[in-house]
């Protein structure tokens, strides 16, 4: 799914700096999610004897524990309640259909196979491809502390351009990285159906939303135009 390392980011009080650590609601809730995804995932498959799983798993444990310990807690609240605001009915939808693909894919793989065919070549290099669209995406966090999870101009986050790190190359660094692993999810779990139901319902998704987010920091955010100016693509050098 930004920029200073540590679990606490600094901000003045009289002179002196005060540790904000990230609420404990937050840890929960991450935790929460992913124990679902996993009971998800290897409850609809029926067993839990599926080794790409459970790599697919410790790529996305890896996610969350690095979110936590070297993202900037301010983007971790922002990211989890954007503009301190329970996340838009988009962002739930689109929790709602990856669950549903790791249901399919379970079924599939596990009990009915429906379409379990994927080459296990393929499978193995969407778990690299998926490995590696989590790791884009955190180096652009990492860099960004305001990679919110909405469209908005963070004028209570002091909101500035960012020109290092991957937006060096490309403006949108982490939808290309969603586009990534929303391609490659479904091969690693092994189920055509489940990789069709992410590419045919998230993939447009992301695609309007880059459009949308550019045309909005073009028109608001100081700075980003003359930005836009030298770095010419939004998601692929040479392409668009």
């Amino acid at each position: 799914m930004a920029s200073n390392a540590g679990m606490t980011t600094l901000v003045p009080r009289l002179g002196k700096a005060r540790a904000v650590p990230v609420p404990a609601s937050a840890y929960i809730r991450s935790v929460a999610f992913f124990v679902l995804a996993a009971v998800a995932l290897f409850a609809a498959a029926g067993t839990v004897a599926i080794v790409t799983y459970w790599v697919y798993f410790a790529i996305f444990a890896a996610v969350f524990l690095a979110s936590f310990r070297w993202l900037d807690p301010d983007l971790v609240r922002e990211r989890m309640r954007p503009g301190g605001k329970k996340p838009p009915l988009a962002l739930r939808l689109f929790s709602g259909v990856l669950f549903v693909h790791w249901v399919i894919a379970g079924l599939d793989h596990g009990r009915f196979h429906w379409s379990d065919s994927v080459p296990i070549g393929l499978q193995w290099t969407a778990l690299i491809a998926v490995a590696a669209g989590y790791a884009f995406c955190f180096w652009a966090m990492r860099v960004n502390r305001f990679f919110s999870s909405i469209v908005r101009i963070q004028n209570d986050r002091g909101q500035i351009v960012i020109t290092t790190g991957p937006y060096v190359f490309i403006r949108h660094p982490g939808y290309l990285a969603g586009i990534v692993i929303v391609v490659a999810s479904g091969l690693a779990l092994d189920s055509w159906i489940a990789a069709a139901i992410l590419v045919v319902s998230i993939l447009p998704f992301f695609l309007y939303r880059s459009a949308t987010e550019d045309s909005v920091l073009l028109a608001e955010l100081p700075g980003y135009r003359d930005y836009a100016e030298r770095v010419r693509w939004r998601l692929l050098p040479g392409i668009w």
